[in-house]
């Protein structure tokens, strides 16, 4: 297997020294950069750089605002409505799933890697990802970090400043760090 299909497997790999994994990476901050300096109003513009970043996104259906980074771009999937504010960055070593009508705010980042705690290993370049799954109509408050595995359900809140660790279910207000589960919010809530 190649570093990139151990990656993809979810596998152990190779992730600092494997030639195809350093150009994938090169090449898309290469387009983030480009996208990070071409101006809002220059929408055809972005859309296209964005396909190019994002290829399994449809860019006139979501929002991202610069600056923008990814680590490989191909691994993430946004769902329609969905809206990136500010600096967010998406470590997409394994795939990052965004359902419908997500709000990020900004700061947020969103990592897939782990390393191993021994410091030879380590130093080989070697790590792990795990995917992140959110449901449709989450937000997501500004400086929110989500590690390796995290699946946030539909409907929930994120708390600024919040570090998830851990799955959240649907339909909850979580924050902290670590974050937790402070309410259950629905339909009731939204209303008052």
């Amino acid at each position: 297997m190649t570093e990139k299909e151990k990656m993809l497997a979810g596998q152990w790999y190779n992730a600092n020294f494997d030639p195809k994994l350093a150009e994938d990476r090169a090449i898309v901050k290469d387009l983030c950069l480009e996208l990070n300096v071409t101006k809002m109003q220059d929408l055809s513009r972005r859309r296209k750089i964005l396909r190019e970043i994002l290829p399994n996104v449809d860019a006139e259906a979501v929002e991202i605002l610069s600056p923008f980074m990814v680590d490989y771009g191909y691994n993430i999937f946004l769902g329609a409505g969905t809206f990136l504010n500010h600096n967010v960055y998406l470590m997409d070593c394994a795939e990052i799933r965004l359902g419908k009508k997500v709000f990020v705010g900004p700061n947020s980042n969103f990592y897939t890697a782990i390393h191993p705690l021994d410091i030879v290993k380590r130093a080989e370049g070697l790590e792990m990802a795990k995917p992140i799954v959110i449901g449709d109509d989450v937000w997501i408050g500004g400086d929110v970090t989500i590690l390796p595995g995290v699946k946030i359900g539909s409907g929930s809140v994120i708390g600024a400043k919040s570090l998830v660790t851990k799955d959240i279910p649907e339909n909850v207000m979580a924050f902290g760090n670590p974050a937790r589960v402070v309410k259950k919010i629905g339909l009731e809530t939204l209303l008052v």
